[in-house]
């Protein structure tokens, strides 16, 4: 995985609460075992009409908006638990997405998957929405070492919280084998301690 220390980017902003997983990636795209590709369909009914054309209406395709940031609505990443949701999201660009609530099963797909999950307040939420749909080019600041989000423009300035070890993972670029691998000294000294032979 990339490593993940300080993320500064402009956002796109999904004012939608309760996007599921299959609003992300619809379930008939789940056929690959490979996470490469998904990112062409995320969103894809949402962004294309039936005939594939990109719908003018959809935020993604919206040129006034881009960046690796997504900031959705609340309860983001409900519904199934597949890991293609995480996928998509990564394959297409993003690096992190911010929400006011994560489904569980998502919050840890995303984590696995080398995507920050950032939960706020719903007041910095509403704040950092409104900010954003004003001026597409707002800066959003992540800063995973100091678990901070910052947004100078607006005042805002939010700590999060983040499993100690998946923010060892992603400031490393660690999935969990690299995690293991990098404890490989300290595994041998521990079992010449404790296991007799």
């Amino acid at each position: 995985m990339e490593k993940f220390s300080t993320l500064l980017s402009p956002a796109i902003p999904l004012v939608q609460e309760n996007v599921d997983t299959d609003q992300i990636i619809p379930a008939r795209f789940l056929k690959a075992t490979s996470r490469e590709g998904f990112g062409e369909h995320l969103f894809k009914d949402w962004r294309f009409d039936e005939q594939g054309h990109p719908k003018s209406d959809f935020i993604l395709n919206n040129s006034e908006y881009s960046g690796s940031i997504l900031v959705a609505g609340e309860n983001f990443g409900c519904g199934s638990s597949r890991e293609h949701a995480a996928w998509a999201l990564v394959d297409y660009g993003f690096k992190a997405v911010v929400s006011s609530y994560f489904a569980d099963i998502f919050k840890g797909n995303a984590l696995n998957n080398g995507l920050l999950p950032v939960q706020v307040s719903p007041s910095s939420l509403k704040e950092l929405l409104a900010a954003i749909q004003s001026n597409p080019m707002t800066g959003i600041e992540i800063d995973l070492e100091a678990q901070l989000l910052r947004v100078p423009e607006i005042g805002i300035q939010e700590h999060f919280e983040i499993n100690p070890y998946k923010k060892t993972c992603l400031i490393n670029g660690y999935d969990d084998i690299d995690f293991l691998l990098s404890q490989k000294e300290k595994i041998s000294a521990f079992e010449l301690k404790h296991i007799e032979f």
